[in-house]
């Protein structure tokens, strides 16, 4: 059931609808429920078409990573279009996987719920030697992910963007890693900024941007975004 349908700050094409999810974080079972709902709503409600995009960090601190990236890399349901961006987790995992990586790299990740990750591959976190066994086409599937994704009058990136610049001049470190030069900037933005990246107890919606990073690994809700025309409203899992 859609729930707080509202005014959106921005508009879509004709004919579009956008499924926007925040950070998932290893949470599989929660991700499936807010799948299903998903296909649920698009086969309720047909659209010319339906985008299922995910604004990234699927992997560390959850329990089953890997289930995610078997989830998201599978074929979508029929007449739903898949777009899956990167987050600040999927480049510290690459970063770490690298067989060049220092061990400063490699602690960061750790640190930072690779440690779980690793695990949820049946990898040793410990065992250094074992880390080559992370499987390929995963590393593959995960290096090929893109860093944003522009429609109608949104942008979506998994962090945010850099204010006073042009959308076409947005550097990856920023699209995936800033924080508070976003978060607390007042002014005009290029677009409407739809992200995740920084917990908030509920969604957060505002002239310039659409926050849905809402901590379901620490124990909140998974939050869909359903951005259609000039509305809003949200799935929950």
């Amino acid at each position: 059931m859609m729930i707080d349908e509202a005014l959106a700050p921005a508009t879509l094409p004709p004919g579009t609808r956008i499924y926007a999810i925040g950070d998932v974080h290893g949470c599989a079972d929660r991700l499936a429920r807010l799948h299903a709902l998903i296909a649920t709503d698009a086969a309720a409600r047909p659209v010319a078409r339906a985008i299922r995009l995910q604004l990234g960090d699927y992997v560390d601190r959850g329990e089953d990573s890997r289930a995610v990236l078997a989830a998201l890399a599978a074929p979508p349901p029929a007449g739903i279009e898949a777009v899956n961006l990167i987050g600040n987790h999927e480049e510290m995992l690459l970063a770490a996987l690298n067989p060049a990586a220092t061990p400063d790299v490699r602690a960061l990740w750790l640190d930072n719920g690779g440690w779980q990750a690793l695990r949820s591959w049946g990898i040793d976190p410990r065992d250094r030697a074992a880390w080559a066994q992370f499987p390929q086409a995963d590393l593959d599937w995960l290096r090929g992910l893109p860093d944003r994704f522009v429609c109608g009058g949104y942008f979506f990136a998994h962090a945010g963007i850099r204010p006073g610049l042009p959308l076409a001049a947005q550097q990856r470190a920023d699209l995936l890693w800033i924080r508070e030069t976003f978060l607390h900037h007042r002014g005009p933005l290029p677009a409407v900024v739809v992200h995740g990246h920084t917990p908030c107890p509920a969604p957060e919606v505002t002239r310039w941007r659409i926050g849905i990073d809402t901590g379901a690994v620490f124990g909140g809700d998974l939050t869909c975004a359903v951005l259609e025309a000039d509305r809003i409203g949200f799935l929950v899992a």
